[in-house]
């Protein structure tokens, strides 16, 4: 009689793997600094959305990695003055084994921070309501665009580096 061992077909090592482990909230921060004057006032709203996403190993060897996605949403109600401000630093942590490196930065470059975006599009939303303004919907945001824009950038800098051209 052959011998079976236990658990075959889900050996750990037997190709890619990713998962997500955790979604949380690292930081978070509301500023109303111009109410209550400003919901005297026509609402006549100019709102900038600004992200950034960044990634780190917690445990390399075992493919674990933290991606934080920040957004700062300011919005003015007239030339220099703030009503609202929202900073929040939306983070997960994930497993992302088996990728060849290439893959795996993209994983946590883009596909880890679209998988975080509407946990953080939730809370801006709540939180400008609670805070007694017309509901904010961000838009939805093309992360892997993003991304081969960033490696556009990186490849350019990089040839613009002392050194890196032909002599």
């Amino acid at each position: 009689m052959a011998e079976q061992k236990p658990n075959s077909g889900a050996e750990p090592n037997q190709g890619p793997d990713f998962a997500i482990q955790k979604i949380y909230i690292k930081d978070l921060s509301f500023e109303a600094p111009a109410s209550p004057g400003v919901f005297l006032k026509e609402w006549k709203a100019e709102t900038n959305v600004q992200l950034n996403t960044k990634a780190r190993a917690l445990n390399e060897q075992e493919g674990i990695y933290e991606v934080t996605l920040g957004l700062t949403v300011t919005t003015s109600s007239a030339p220099d003055e703030t009503a609202y401000l929202v900073e929040i630093q939306q983070a997960g942590v994930f497993v992302a084994r088996g990728f060849p490196p290439e893959q795996r930065d993209h994983l946590l470059g883009a596909y880890c921070p679209n998988m975080l975006f509407p946990f953080a599009r939730e809370v801006v939303a709540d939180l400008v309501l609670k805070g007694g303004f017309p509901q904010m919907l961000l838009q939805p945001v093309n992360f892997d665009a993003l991304y081969a824009q960033h490696q556009q950038e990186k490849q350019g800098a990089a040839a613009d580096q002392p050194g890196s051209g032909t002599a």
